[in-house]
């Protein structure tokens, strides 16, 4: 996982993971009103079209542009579900 959450990094995360076959790209988005962030799972079939909302409705700082309170605050790809997590948690 990048250490700097910014948009061109999360756009190198996908391009990294599609280079290398990774099956999925995992975000980690805050809330507010939530007292844990959710976990999204994209699959690679869906990495170039993700990418591209992600870029549209995020800022450079990965907070969603239409509310402030809603914010990436972690990414990273891998093959399985446990090492996704592994990454994120």
């Amino acid at each position: 996982m990048p250490k700097k959450l910014t948009i061109n990094n999360l756009k190198k995360c996908f391009h990294e993971a599609s280079y290398q076959g990774k099956k999925y790209v995992s975000v980690l988005v805050q809330m507010e009103g939530f007292p844990k962030p959710e976990v999204i799972i994209n699959e690679n079939a869906n990495f170039d079209t993700k990418f591209a909302y992600y870029e549209k409705v995020y800022d450079e700082n990965l907070v969603l542009k239409s509310f402030s309170g809603v914010k990436i605050i972690g990414f990273t790809h891998g093959d399985s579900f446990p090492s996704l997590a592994e990454d994120l948690m």
